[in-house]
């Protein structure tokens, strides 16, 4: 060591400890931090880069705070790890934004209104989209109906210029008018697809109300229309409507998405947006393709982003059944409102076995759409026979996606097998009303959305909304999952409500685990990812009717604000046109 060297050393060790740690970027503090590690609690937390370098009491921060780190004062608010939005759909969430918003209407009247509105604004042959009707939440039933369903004549009178496309608030339905079908060649003479239907009247003739796959009849249709667009025209599309999807994601809480299905496209797209650094939430993402575009294409698009999390593609999605509200869900024995079906079965049993070799031998894991008690029962038997070619495989975190109504002989399974019940607590309250219609009350109270059973006998359960399905708001599937009230004041079967502090779990810690992102995400501490979540009360203590009027007061992602209730609102950005 020379000698001119020796002073300057001798300095910097003498030197107070803040004057020589690097300063953090930033720093939240006078908050009641909720770490879900040891310790539990924190008043202040700094972050440096993407990741935590501290937490800690106030006065620990001084060390961190330099000349350019910004400092927020909470002001005694609740800092949580950021909500992981357990099963959604982002590019769904985008379109939605987009499109017209039938989740508030309360009649079919009211949507035909809305329908011939959009029909006076469009031109001629453009198609007319929307989203979110449910027939079984309007005031008052359709009339004339089949099934609850609506028939499609005033929809063809508000716009007969113009092929009308509704999609069903569960996505597993659609409601389309004559001109939609006169495009889709869909007549009384159409057959059913395999997995589909097309409902019809007592003549015999189509109702326009196409139940699962028969949906694709119309969807085929609409997206050679789509596709006329310039290839530029698609991308600014796709682009805006993914900027409209972070948007909500951020303005709701939500630090991550676990994308429950797309396509080799769509994830062309979130690459493109992720070397831009233009993935403001970070995106965990299922592949939706058939077993010949796996085998051909699969493995190239199987990504573990170790380096910015910002994207990472380790999943495959299947869809066996579809939804309770529209009977499409695949039960043991006939709805009890129905007795004469008992659902849909949406993809060939063999083939989703297929998929499960794939998903085993290429290191993937399986994600299983499953809502009725047989489609689950078929999922579990699917997965237990897959991991017994394979006995030495472990800890692979295979997904049941839903699991809204299982059968009591097949709720243990979930543990015994390590299946994830990837669940929804929102679903639950906004279908109490007529599940018990639908499967009566035995089978309502044995396994419908039993999260409380599930839990008990060793399972990981985790939270989402399945955007656009339903809002994306946390908070409110928060208060469904620890009270199940319904809007009428009633409680749906309370004792599987979880407690506040498994809530907040299946929506951080549970969900980061299940798509084997734990050692980063979930829970706050020294070296993890700084993404956590400011709301203006704390969920876990206010009594249950005040946990609704929480707000998202910041959303934090890797360390940089990302949204800020007060903050000045930005100059719009005009969004692409639709065509």
């Amino acid at each position: 060591m020379t000698r001119s060297l020796l002073p300057l050393l001798l300095t910097a060790a003498c030197l107070p400890a803040q004057l020589v740690r690097e300063p953090a970027d930033l720093i939240v503090r006078n908050a009641k931090i909720i770490t879900l590690e040891s310790p539990a609690n924190a008043q202040a937390i700094a972050m440096r880069g993407e990741r935590i370098v501290a937490l800690g009491a106030n006065a620990a921060m001084a060390e961190f705070t330099g000349p350019n780190t910004r400092v927020i004062d909470a002001k005694g608010a609740l800092v949580i790890p950021g909500f992981i939005e357990g099963h959604g759909h982002f590019m769904g969430l985008g379109q939605f934004q987009r499109s017209l918003n039938l989740r508030d209407a309360r009649s079919w009247r009211d949507i035909t209104s809305m329908v011939a509105a959009a029909a006076k604004e469009a031109r001629p042959g453009q198609w007319i989209v929307g989203r979110g009707f449910h027939q079984s939440k309007w005031d008052t039933p359709p009339s004339p109906a089949v099934q609850g369903f609506p028939i499609h004549t005033d929809l063809s009178k508000a716009a007969p210029n113009n092929p009308v496309l509704l999609t069903h608030a569960s996505g597993h339905a659609s409601m389309v008018n004559a001109k939609a079908m006169e495009l889709a060649a869909i007549t009384r003479d159409t057959k059913d697809p395999d997995g589909g239907e097309i409902l019809r009247d007592a003549q015999g003739n189509p109702t326009g109300l196409l139940n699962e796959r028969a949906q694709m009849l119309t969807r085929k249709v609409y997206s050679d229309y789509l596709a006329q667009r310039t290839p530029a025209q698609r991308q600014a599309d796709a682009r805006a409507e993914a900027a409209s999807a972070f948007k909500e994601c951020l303005r709701n809480g939500i630090t991550s998405f676990q994308d429950a299905g797309s396509s080799f496209e769509t994830i062309d797209l979130f690459r493109a947006l992720r070397a831009e650094n233009k993935l403001d939430v970070r995106l965990w993402v299922m592949l939706s393709e058939s077993n010949d575009a796996l085998n051909a294409r699969g493995a190239l698009y199987r990504t573990i982003d170790s380096e910015k999390h910002r994207l990472t593609v380790r999943a495959i999605k299947r869809s066996l059944d579809g939804a309770l509200g529209s009977r499409g869900a695949w039960l043991l024995a006939p709805y009890s409102d129905q007795p004469d079906r008992s659902g849909l079965n949406t993809a060939p049993i063999d083939d989703v076995r297929a998929t499960a070799a794939y998903a085993l031998n290429n290191g993937f894991q399986l994600c299983v759409h499953a809502i009725g008690d047989r489609a689950n029962r078929e999922t579990l038997d699917i997965f237990e026979t897959a991991f017994k070619t394979k006995p030495d495989a472990r800890d692979l975190r295979w997904r049941v996606e839903h699991a809204q109504h299982i059968s009591a002989a097949d709720i243990p399974r979930f543990a015994q097998l390590g299946v994830i019940a990837s669940m929804q607590g929102i679903h639950c309250t906004s279908d109490a009303p007529y599940v018990t219609a639908r499967l009566g009350p035995q089978r309502a109270e044995e396994g419908a959305y039993v999260w409380r059973k599930l839990i008990d006998s060793g399972a990981l359960v985790t939270n989402g909304t399945d955007v656009p399905v339903e809002e994306i708001d946390p908070i409110a599937s928060f208060y469904a999952t620890v009270t199940r009230k319904l809007n009428d004041g009633s409680t749906f079967y309370p004792a599987q409500r979880m407690t506040r502090l498994e809530a907040l779990r299946s929506y951080t810690i549970n969900a980061a685990q299940s798509a084997f992102e734990e050692k980063d995400k979930g829970s706050l501490r020294r070296g993890k990812l700084a993404d956590l979540t400011i709301l203006s009360k704390d969920i876990l203590t206010i009594p249950d009717d005040e946990i609704p009027t929480t707000e998202v007061l910041y959303t934090i992602v890797g360390g940089k604000v990302m949204y800020e209730r007060n903050a000045p609102a930005p100059t719009p950005r005009r969004s692409a046109p639709r065509p």
